[in-house]
C-alpha cells in the first residue's frame, strides 16, 4: 500500500515540475501569438491579443488533457492558427470591417474551428488526418512559419501596422531602432540560450532579455516608461476596453449583429484551421507515442481538442493544438499523466492573475524576436535532402507547391492543393508499383493434386492453355491500363485466364468494368476467366466478392469461375484439360483398381506381380477417417485403389491443418516416410471411401528376403516417381521465383 501511494505521489511531482516547465515554455508563446493576431486589427489591440493567449493557454490546457487521452500531451495556442486567424483579420481590415466586429468574427471562428474539430473526431476523421503524406505536412509547416515570419519583420523593425514585410525591409526611414535592438536581443539569447543551459526554457530566457533591454533603453529615453499610447510595448491587457472583464464579456453583445453572409465566410477559414490544427495535434501525439512507447486515440483526442478550443473561443481566447516544443519539455522535466496538461493550464492563469501587470510592459519586438525563432524552427529545412535522389523530386516539389500557394495566396488554399496533392502522391504511388505480383504459365504451375505421370505429361504439354496471375495492391482507374497491358497478350492464345485476388487491397468501378470487358472478350471464344480468394474482406470493408456480385461480373455466365483458394482453381483447370477429347459419357460408379492396373506397375507383367500383391493387405477407409497422423512411425506404404486421401501439415492458424497434397486413384503416398523409415511429419485423411493396398515393412522385408529383384524393382520405381515429383516441384518452385 505505501509503495503505490508513493508511486502515485511520484507521478504528481512529476506531472507538477513538467506542467510549470511547459508553462514557462507555452504561456510567452501564447502572449505572442495572441498579439499578432490582434495587433492586425490596429495597435490598440496588442493587449487584448496578449489577454487572448493568456486565456487560451488556460483554457486549453484545463479543458483538452481532462478530457483527451494522451498523457504529456500539452494543448496551447500555436503558430497554424496564428498564421490563419491573423491573415483573416488583415483581410477584414482591407474590407474594412469595423474592429470590434473583426474581434467578434476572430473569436466566431475560433469557435466553429473547435466545432468542426468535434465533428472530425465524432466522425472518425482522426485516423485519417494522421495519414496525410510528410510532403503535404512539411509544406504546410514551412508556409505558416514562413507567414510568421514575415508578419513579424515589421513588428521587430517597428514600421507602422499594415506594412508589408518587403516594404518594411527596403524602407529604413520607417525603422525605430529600439525595436530592432530589442528583438534582435531576444532572438539572440533564445537561441544561444540552450547552449549555456537547459534548466530555463530559452523563450523565457529571450523574453527576460528582451524586457531588460527594454527597461535599459528607458534610463535614457524616460518617455518608454509610460504605458499610454506606447506603441513598443503590449499596454494594457484590456485593450479599447475598460476593464479585462468587459474586454472578455463585451464582445458577445455583438453576436446578434452578424450577418448570414459573415457567419457563411467563416466556414472555409474554420475548416482549414480545424485541419491545421488537428494535424499539428496529431503530429506531436505520434512524435510522444515513439518516445513513450505508448499509443493514443486520435478521435478522442480531436474531441478533446475541440472541446478546449471551444471553451477557449467562450472565454475569449485564442485557438491552439498539441504543442510540440512544450509537449517535449513536460516530458523531459517529469511530466507522467495528463495531469501535467492541466497544471499547465493553472499555472498559466496563476501567473496572468500574479503578473498581469508585467505583462503590459512585454515588448512587441520581444515578441516578434521569439516568433521570428518560432518560424524558423518551423521551416523544415531537411527537406532539401529530397533534392538528391530523382525518387524524391516530385516530394520535393510537393513541398515547394503548399509553401507557395500558402505565402503567396492563402492557407486555405494551400489547403486544398494539399488535399489534391495527397492524392496525386496516392496515385503516384500505385502507379510506380505492379498490380502483377506473379504471372506464370500453366505448364510451370500445378496444383496440390498430385497426378499421375501420363497426367502429369498431358499438363505440361498442354500447360500453354492456362495462364494464372497473382495480383496485388490497388486496382483501381490508376492502375486499369497496367492491369490490361498484363492480360492483353493473353486474351487470344488462352483458354482458361486465373486471377487470383488474395492480395488484391482496393478494387474500384473501373477496374470491375475492364473485368467485364475482358470476361465478354473470353466468352466469344469459348475460354474462361476464373477468379480465385474473392471472399475476404477488404481493409476498407467491402467484400470483393460481394461487390463482384452486385457488378454482375461473376454471376452472369458459366464462364465466370469462382474458387476460394488458388489451388483450387488451378485443380478445376487441370481436370479441364485432362477431360478435354475423352467422352463426355456418364460413366458408372468408379471400380477399384488392381495392382497390374497401378500406373506404378504398368509396365510389369501380372505374373511378375503375383508375390508382391500376396504381400500386400486391403484396406478400406470411409469418408474423413484417418489413415495416420502425425508421428506415426512410417512403417506402411499405401497404393490407393479408389477414392482419394488429403495430406495436411499441423497448423496453428488454419483449421483441419495447411492442405499439403491431395493423392488420387492409381497412385501412392508415404513413400519418403516408408524408404527413410522416420516418423510421419504429416495427417493423412480420406476424402471418400477409399481402398487401399498397404504394404507394411515387415512384409517387405520379407519380400526382399525372398524376392530381392521383385523388392529391387518396388524401390526403383518409387524411386522414379518421387524423384519426378521432386522435378516437378523444383520447376514450381523456380517459376514461382522469377
Amino acid at each position: 500500500m505505501e509503495l503505490a501511494i508513493k508511486f502515485k505521489n511520484d507521478k504528481l511531482v512529476g506531472d507538477f515540475w513538467g506542467g510549470l516547465a511547459a508553462m514557462l515554455v507555452a504561456l510567452p508563446s501564447a502572449i505572442a501569438f495572441g498579439v499578432t493576431i490582434y495587433a492586425s486589427i490596429g495597435p490598440a489591440y496588442a493587449g487584448l491579443g496578449a489577454l487572448a493567449g493568456i486565456l487560451g493557454a488556460t483554457a486549453l490546457g484545463l479543458l483538452a488533457p481532462a478530457m483527451g487521452g494522451t498523457n504529456r500531451l500539452i494543448t496551447a495556442p500555436c503558430a497554424p492558427a496564428a498564421a490563419v486567424l491573423s491573415a483573416f483579420a488583415i483581410e477584414l481590415v482591407q474590407h474594412g470591417v469595423a474592429a470590434p466586429s473583426i474581434v467578434l468574427m476572430l473569436t466566431a471562428l475560433g469557435l466553429v474551428s473547435g466545432l468542426v474539430q468535434l465533428m472530425l473526431g465524432f466522425m472518425g476523421i482522426g485516423s485519417l488526418i494522421k495519414y496525410i503524406p510528410f510532403p503535404v505536412v512539411s509544406g504546410y509547416l514551412t508556409g505558416v512559419g514562413l507567414i510568421i515570419i514575415g508578419s513579424q519583420i515589421p513588428k521587430l523593425l517597428g514600421a507602422p501596422g499594415g506594412t508589408a514585410w518587403w516594404r518594411a525591409l527596403s524602407s529604413p526611414e520607417m525603422w525605430q531602432w529600439q525595436s530592432a535592438l530589442i528583438g534582435a536581443v531576444t532572438a539572440g539569447v533564445m537561441v544561444t540560450a540552450p547552449m549555456l543551459t537547459r534548466v530555463v526554457p530559452a523563450a523565457i530566457l529571450g523574453l527576460l532579455a528582451g524586457v531588460l533591454t527594454y527597461f535599459g533603453l528607458a534610463t535614457v529615453d524616460e518617455s518608454l516608461l509610460v504605458v499610454e499610447g506606447n506603441k513598443l510595448i503590449i499596454g494594457p491587457l484590456g485593450g479599447t476596453a475598460s476593464s479585462m472583464f468587459e474586454a472578455i464579456t463585451g464582445r458577445w453583445q455583438e453576436i446578434g449583429e452578424l450577418k448570414l453572409s459573415q457567419i457563411g465566410s467563416l466556414l472555409g477559414p474554420a475548416f482549414t484551421l480545424a485541419v491545421l490544427l488537428s494535424i499539428d495535434t496529431l503530429k506531436t501525439a505520434v512524435v510522444l507515442d515513439a518516445l513513450t512507447r505508448s499509443r493514443h486515440d486520435s478521435n478522442r483526442e480531436l474531441i478533446a481538442q475541440g472541446l478546449g478550443n471551444v471553451a477557449s473561443a467562450c472565454a475569449g481566447g485564442m485557438p491552439g493544438a498539441g504543442q510540440m516544443g512544450a509537449t517535449l519539455v513536460n516530458l523531459a522535466s517529469g511530466g507522467q499523466t495528463r495531469v501535467s496538461g492541466v497544471v499547465e493550464g493553472i499555472m498559466s492563469l496563476i501567473a496572468f492573475l500574479a503578473l498581469g501587470a508585467f505583462i503590459a510592459w512585454i515588448p512587441v519586438g520581444a515578441l516578434a524576436g521569439i516568433l521570428i525563432v518560432v518560424g524558423i524552427r518551423m521551416i523544415d529545412r531537411h527537406s532539401l535532402h529530397l533534392l538528391e535522389s530523382p525518387w524524391t523530386l516530385m516530394d520535393f516539389i510537393v513541398i515547394v507547391a503548399v509553401v507557395a500557394v500558402a505565402v503567396g495566396y492563402s492557407l486555405i488554399a494551400a489547403s486544398g492543393v494539399g488535399i489534391a496533392l495527397a492524392m496525386f502522391l496516392f496515385i503516384r504511388e500505385q502507379l510506380s508499383s505492379t498490380v502483377i505480383r506473379r504471372k506464370m504459365d500453366g505448364g510451370s504451375r500445378f496444383s496440390k493434386r498430385v497426378r499421375l505421370r501420363k497426367d502429369m505429361a498431358i499438363l505440361e504439354k498442354e500447360g500453354y492453355q492456362s495462364v494464372i496471375l497473382e495480383l496485388q495492391g490497388s486496382l483501381f482507374f490508376g492502375t486499369k491500363d497496367q492491369l490490361y497491358t498484363a492480360l492483353e497478350p493473353e486474351l487470344g492464345k488462352r483458354k482458361y485466364i486465373v486471377l487470383d485476388m488474395r492480395r488484391v487491397q482496393s478494387v474500384d468501378v473501373t477496374a470491375v468494368h475492364l473485368l467485364s470487358q475482358i470476361r465478354d472478350s473470353l466468352i466469344e471464344r469459348n475460354a474462361f476467366l476464373i477468379f480465385s480468394s474473392l471472399s475476404h474482406t477488404l481493409p476498407n470493408g467491402r467484400n470483393i466478392a460481394e461487390f463482384f456480385d452486385q457488378m454482375e461480373l461473376t454471376t452472369m455466365t458459366d464462364h465466370v469461375k469462382v474458387f476460394g483458394q488458388l489451388d483450387d482453381a488451378v485443380e478445376w483447370v487441370e481436370d479441364q484439360i485432362l477431360d478435354q477429347g475423352q467422352s463426355t459419357v456418364p460413366t458408372t460408379e468408379v471400380t477399384a483398381l488392381e495392382l497390374k492396373d497401378l500406373e506404378l506397375f504398368k509396365d510389369h507383367k501380372e505374373e511378375t506381380l503375383i508375390d508382391l500383391e500376396a504381400a500386400l493387405q486391403r484396406r478400406s477407409l470411409a469418408k474423413d477417417e484417418k489413415v495416420y497422423a502425425f508421428g506415426d512411425p512410417g512403417n506402411e506404404l499405401y497404393l490407393i485403389r479408389k477414392g482419394a486421401v488429403r495430406i495436411t501439415l499441423p497448423s496453428p492458424v488454419e483449421e483441419g491443418g495447411h492442405h499439403a497434397l491431395t493423392y488420387g486413384r492409381g497412385d501412392f503416398f508415404g513413400g519418403m516416410a516408408f524408404l527413410s523409415q522416420m516418423t510421419r511429419l504429416n495427417d493423412a485423411t480420406a476424402l471418400e471411401n477409399t481402398e487401399l493396398f498397404v504394404l507394411q515393412r515387415e512384409q517387405f522385408i520379407t519380400l526382399r528376403e525372398e524376392h530381392k529383384r521383385l523388392a529391387c524393382t518396388l524401390v526403383e520405381e518409387l524411386a522414379k516417381v518421387l524423384a519426378l515429383r521432386l522435378r516437378y516441384a523444383d520447376k514450381e518452385l523456380m517459376a514461382m521465383q522469377e
